[in-house]
């Protein structure tokens, strides 16, 4: 402590007063929060110093837009940026037209910091900003930002800085969507050889999200609307503790669309294109018994991939059929359904639907009965090639799909189906697009960072030492 009381400023009392409050601190809580002002204030000295030094260098004037003639230097002007750290300012060359063209003032050293001219934040922070409003609502998000930089952060720059990105995102998935309508094969992400030799798992399901009545007014009945959800992950085996076999996911992607499965078709086509589904070992699809979802199997996929309809979804049916046969108050349709639900499990399909036939041939069948029957014998009929749950389980493969009704539940319940929300069109999609980078490891691209890094202090000990 000796040494950065000699060393940081004396005549500046704030600094002083923060190096007594961690001579005071006397758990490892309060010495970290009271060491944390501290940090930011060195950090902004750092910061500014070497802003000073680099703006003191020559500039290079462009051309006039207007007229051509080089622009000339007009002296130094102040600028300042919310940053991590709190507010930096600084001092550059700025530069006009010397004809007295009617251009805006340029500063060459702001380009070259990848400044916008009324930019009043800095990249970085809306950065945590947006990665913060992935998880939690706006509001919140803008008091951790606060108490993280020292400042005030508005709920509405959140929002902004939400709207922005979600836009960059949207662009870069629409130029996507373009070069696979194309015909262009999306380039296959790299993945490490142990995880590329596993199984490649994928599926759709959809959710429901409260929209505003209209789109600017939160006002009047909540519309609510459907969302289609993809999910795609390698599948590894795990054994637990106690010996137990199952299954875990490993580098999972999702991706999502407000509209319907026409609409998810090319997005889920794409990503699964480029998680390698042309070049996996072997390729499941895993969904409930939705038709459209089936379609999409059929049109998409049915060419590289296993269909498996959920057992439990399966097994739901089976129940159905039973209640509606034998009365489902009774212990006759409880064993009935134990052991065709068995019966299905164990690789005994074509029992179950015999069963059925029976059971559809009984005099005096009630016609409600009848067409519950009916209608549970034309499901597993038509999902027949994909529910030899026997032979899936001794490949080692999932008879749920409970992996795409997780992400169901994290990429869009969890964000988006909290007490009292209702969202406008525009702002969903802006937000699903930013969890959708975040979830599949694309988020800090959208800001043009690579903050690899950060992510261990382990280069800075020997500094330490």
């Amino acid at each position: 402590m000796l040494c950065l009381s000699d060393s940081i400023r004396h005549d500046d009392p704030c600094v002083q007063q923060l190096l007594r409050t961690i001579e005071e601190a006397q758990t490892l809580a309060q010495l970290i929060l009271a060491v944390w002002p501290l940090a930011r204030v060195l950090a902004l000295h750092i910061v500014e110093y070497v802003l000073a030094e680099r703006a003191q260098r020559p500039s290079a004037w462009p051309p006039c837009p207007t007229c051509g003639v080089p622009l000339r230097s007009k002296g130094f002007a102040q600028r300042q940026l919310m940053s991590l750290f709190g507010p930096i300012c600084w001092r550059r060359r700025v530069g006009r037209c010397p004809q007295g063209c009617a251009i805006p003032q340029v500063a060459p050293f702001d380009e070259a910091l990848e400044v916008q001219p009324h930019q009043r934040t800095s990249g970085e922070l809306q950065w945590l900003g947006c990665a913060f409003a992935v998880f939690v609502p706006f509001a919140t998000a803008a008091r951790l930002l606060g108490w993280y930089c020292g400042g005030m952060v508005s709920p509405r720059a959140v929002w902004g800085w939400v709207q922005a990105a979600g836009h960059r995102a949207m662009a870069l998935l629409q130029g996507d969507l373009e070069a696979v309508a194309r015909g262009d094969v999306p380039v296959q992400e790299a993945v490490a050889a142990e995880l590329a030799a596993l199984p490649l798992a994928l599926g759709a399901d959809g959710v429901m999200v409260p929209f505003r009545p209209t789109g600017g007014a939160p006002t009047g009945k909540i519309r609510w609307r459907e969302i289609k959800v993809g999910v795609l992950a390698r599948l590894g085996q795990h054994r637990t503790r106690l010996g137990h076999v199952v299954t875990r996911l490993h580098h999972r992607r999702l991706v999502a669309v407000l509209g319907d499965i026409e609409a998810l078709s090319p997005r889920l086509w794409g990503e699964a294109v480029r998680q390698g589904v042309l070049q996996a070992p072997q390729v499941v699809w895993l969904s409930d018994g939705g038709r459209g979802l089936w379609r999409l199997f059929e049109e998409r996929f049915t060419g590289h991939a296993r269909g498996i309809l959920d057992f439990y979804h399966a097994a739901q049916q089976l129940w159905k059929g039973a209640a509606a046969w034998l009365d489902g108050r009774t212990a006759q349709a409880r064993q009935w359904f134990g052991w065709a639900r068995h019966r299905l499990r164990h690789g005994m399909p074509d029992g179950v639907l015999a069963d059925l036939t029976e059971a559809l041939d009984v005099e005096g069948l009630p016609a409600s009965a009848r067409d519950t029957l009916t209608t549970v014998y034309a499901y597993l009929e038509r999902h027949r090639a994909h529910i030899d749950y026997a032979k899936y389980k001794e490949l080692g493969l999932p008879l749920g799909s409970g992996m795409v009704e997780s992400a169901c539940k994290w990429l869009i319940q969890q964000r988006f189906k909290g007490v009292g929300m209702r969202w406008s069109e525009d702002g969903f999609n802006h937000l699903l697009h930013l969890r959708l980078a975040w979830v599949n490891g694309r988020f800090e691209a959208l800001f043009g960072l690579t903050l690899g890094s950060l992510g261990s202090t382990d280069a800075l000990r020997p500094c330490l030492v």
